[in-house]
Formats: structure tokens, sequence, C-alpha cells
């Protein structure tokens, strides 16, 4: 089982937020939510397998987000949550997605931070290099290189800094297995642009998150249960880049929808 942690909100017994980290990243990213967040809610956050705590004798071909998804879902099973709140970053809103389309009943609301829904050109060349180089290079070069094009701004520095550092618990056969995720994502994305889900979602995207924030804008004009939040200056990594205000949005929203 992937590893977790938990932190219990004094009265509170039911209500629940989950914390869903991107590739390379780890339950660490949640730092400065989790106080935040732990005052209204009962918080769960997770290392998905190969990060973190979380490690993985997984053979490559396993490497799929439905598995991926059923991990994360497993350990809600096992803490016997009925339902929660989902809150990912990056790929990890690919995952919370995938659970929202197959799990609807274990999902109350859903927050995308920085969220990946279409690969543009520049991001199609940049997998498209990482496929071909990803057994050559060593990953932490292509993994820096992935982190200054879409966290390029200096003020993305904390951000770019901290998913570098958190990169480097990784090896070079855990990467190379998370990067097979390319081949399935833009079939998968499509699938989600496309299908319309009763679940309640909030996306909250950098202003400055220019590989994924025009597309994020098209889908949200055509799913009526979607809200799009902008934040000034600040990039793809939302809940580092500007943790104040996405706190204070994630949990208006989620307030709301209790």
């Amino acid at each position: 089982m992937l590893y977790y942690k938990t932190y219990l909100h004094k009265s509170t017994k039911n209500s629940w937020v989950t914390f869903v980290h991107g590739a390379g990243g780890s339950s660490a990213i949640w730092f400065s939510q989790i106080r935040a967040f732990q005052k209204e809610f009962n918080v769960l956050t997770i290392d998905l397998r190969g990060h973190g705590k979380s490690k993985s004798t997984h053979p490559k071909d396993s490497y799929r987000f439905t598995n991926i998804a059923d991990e994360v879902v497993e350990v809600i099973d096992f803490l016997k949550i009925e339902m929660s709140h989902f809150v990912g970053v990056s790929l990890g809103t690919i995952v919370i997605m995938d659970i929202g389309h197959r799990y609807p009943s274990k999902v109350h609301s859903l927050v995308l931070g920085g969220a990946v829904m279409y690969l543009n050109m520049r991001a199609q060349i940049l997998m498209h290099l990482g496929v071909v180089f990803k057994k050559i290079i060593p990953y932490l070069w292509l993994y820096r290189l992935f982190a200054y094009v879409i966290m390029p701004k200096k003020n993305h520095s904390t951000s770019r800094s901290f998913f570098i550092n958190e990169a480097k618990k990784m090896n070079q056969k855990e990467f190379v297995n998370w990067f097979s995720l390319v081949t399935s994502v833009n079939s998968l994305l499509f699938f989600f642009r496309k299908t319309k889900t009763e679940i309640s979602t909030l996306y909250i995207m950098g202003k400055q998150d220019y590989m994924f924030l025009p597309s994020v804008k098209k889908m949200v004009k055509q799913h009526s249960n979607a809200v799009l939040e902008t934040i000034d200056n600040c990039g793809h990594v939302v809940n580092i880049d500007a943790s104040h205000e996405f706190n204070s949005m994630v949990i208006s929203y989620f307030k709301k929808e209790i």
C-alpha cells in the first residue's frame, strides 16, 4: 500500500480532503496547506508509487493512470473514508480526475491546481525529447530541463527548486517507468475534455502558467459544473507560488460544497 499520513480535525469526523501530488514530487509539496486545512477538515496526504516514502516494485507495464488512481482509492478504502474532497496539482490532477470518472461516489468535489488538460506543441516536443533520451541522459538532467521550461520565471524559483530536490529522491528506473505514461496521456486527456461529470470541479491556475492555462480556459466554458480561478504573478505550481491565495480559494470552495 502507498505511504500515507492523516491529520485529524479535533471534532470533524466525516469531512475529508485528500491531497495528491504530481510526478517527481511527494506529499511534502503540501507543506503550506496541511495546517490551514486541518483547521477545517480531516486531511489525508499520499505519496504516489515510487515517490517520497512509497517504494515501487511494480513492473513497467503496470504504469497506467488507472492503476495509480486505484492505489489511491485503496488507501481511501483502507481508512474507511466514504467520501472525500480531492486536491491535485500538475500530473496529480490527472490521477484525481480519473478517480472522479471511475469512482464518483467517493468524490465530494475536485480541485485541480496547475491542471494538465492538454499538451500543446511545446509540451509535446518536450515529452518527445524525454522519450528519446530517457534511458541515455541522467533523469535529473531531464527533470531540470522540464522544470525550467514549465516554471521559467524568477518568481517560480521556489517551486522549481522544490520539485528538483524532491526528484533527487527518485531513481533512473522509476523516472523511466513514470515517463512511460506519456504514451497514454493524450487519449486520456481527450476523454476528460469531452466527457462531463456531475462532480463540482474548481480549477486554480497561475496566470503565468502559459503551457496549460489556455486549454483549461477553453474546457471550463464547455463544462457547466466547472469553475476557473486564476492567480496573478503565479506559475504552474499554484499551491507553492501563491499558497495563501490557494488555501483561501480552496477552503471557501469546499465550504460552499458541504
